[in-house]
Parts: structure tokens; C-alpha cells; sequence
């Protein structure tokens, strides 16, 4: 966001919290398109993504009381977004157990941020959307969170309920899972039900 913009942001989000419907239809109209993006990255359709947005927006603007006016907005409704995405999954699929095993087993070696990205700039925005929807829940939501959302480790482990201390391995393990799933050989792997 514009740094300039912020001053405006504020006085929207005050009049919004003392009921101004035009205040909070511009918050809407400004953060929408960025929520709705943010949800199609971490859920597995683009209904469940719409119906996501306006569920947050609605828990947003119910709690818009409680927002701390010292934290930049974007944040907070981040973090409230993906609480809300991750509560989904949760529900959806029970929890992932398995995300945070087979750590040891895991290469301590971080991918070559190179070769990922070369195989993302390879692919579609669309090949790269269904390969993240591949990855087990909490590595999704970790890398959208981290390079879509530009959140801070104390935000993602907030928001997938994991220690601060384990957000890097988290994110670690989800870079060599994207990598392999963009891969030839992962693609196949995974498909096959190696991300459950």
C-alpha cells in the first residue's frame, strides 16, 4: 500500500467502526480483490474462494472494534483471513498430522531458490495455483502466507497454530514439497497421493 494512502485508510476504518456504511463499502472495495486472491491460493475452489472472502469480511466488519489501530490493517485482516481459510481446511480435512512428522527425514538443505523459481516462472499462474493446491494444508497456507501476503514468521505461526521456532522448517518443507510437485517426477508423486 501507498504510504500516502494510509492516512485515508484510517479515517475509514474509524467511521466504519461508528457505523458509516459508505466507509466500510470503500475498505471492502479497496481489500476485496486481494482477500478473494489470497483465499483462491489457499482453498481448493474458486466458490469455496468467494465464499471465504465475504465470510471474512463479514467476521471483519462484526470485529472491526477490536482491531488495534497501532498494526498497519492489512495485517490484521490478513491474519484474520487466514485464520479463517486454515479453520476450513481444518474442518474440511481434520488435522494434518502428518505435516509436522517426518522432519528428520527431511533434507536440512533448502532447495535451490534458483531452481524454484525457475520452475515457477516456468509454469502458469494456474499450474502454480494447482500445485499449491497439492501441498498438505499448513505448507499452502505457510507459503501464501509468507511470499503471497509478505507476513512475518509471528503472523504465520499465528495463523496455522504452530511455535515461531518451527514456521522456517515449515516453510522449508513446503518449498521442497512445491519444488517437487512442479517437477516432472513430483508432479506424478504427488497426484498419486503423496501429499495427503
Amino acid at each position: 500500500m501507498n504510504p500516502a494512502d494510509q492516512p485515508a485508510i484510517a479515517a475509514q476504518i474509524k467511521q466504519a467502526r461508528d457505523g458509516d456504511s459508505d466507509a466500510w463499502g470503500e475498505l471492502y472495495r479497496h481489500y476485496a480483490p486481494a482477500i478473494f486472491r489470497f483465499c483462491r491460493r489457499t482453498m481448493p475452489t474458486y466458490e469455496d474462494a468467494e465464499d471465504a472472502t465475504m465470510d471474512i469480511f463479514v467476521k471483519v466488519r462484526s470485529k472491526l472494534g477490536q482491531y488495534d489501530a497501532t498494526r498497519p490493517f492489512s495485517a490484521w485482516l490478513y491474519t484474520v483471513a487466514a485464520n479463517h481459510c486454515w479453520d476450513l481446511l481444518r474442518r474440511r480435512k481434520g488435522r494434518q498430522d502428518l505435516e509436522t512428522g517426518e522432519i528428520e527425514n527431511m533434507p536440512l538443505g533448502d532447495p535451490d531458490p534458483g531452481q524454484l523459481e525457475n520452475l515457477i516462472e516456468q509454469r502458469s499462474s494456474e499450474e502454480v495455483r494447482r500445485a499449491l493446491h497439492k501441498l498438505p494444508a499448513r505448507a499452502r497456507m505457510a507459503l501464501v502466507l509468507r511470499y503471497y501476503s509478505e507476513m512475518s514468521y509471528d503472523e504465520i505461526a499465528a495463523a496455522v497454530g504452530v511455535r515461531r521456532e518451527f514456521v522456517g522448517v515449515v516453510l522449508l518443507r513446503a518449498r521442497h514439497q512445491l519444488r517437487d510437485v512442479l517437477s516432472a517426477g513430483g508432479a506424478a508423486k504427488f497426484a498419486a497421493g503423496g501429499a495427503k
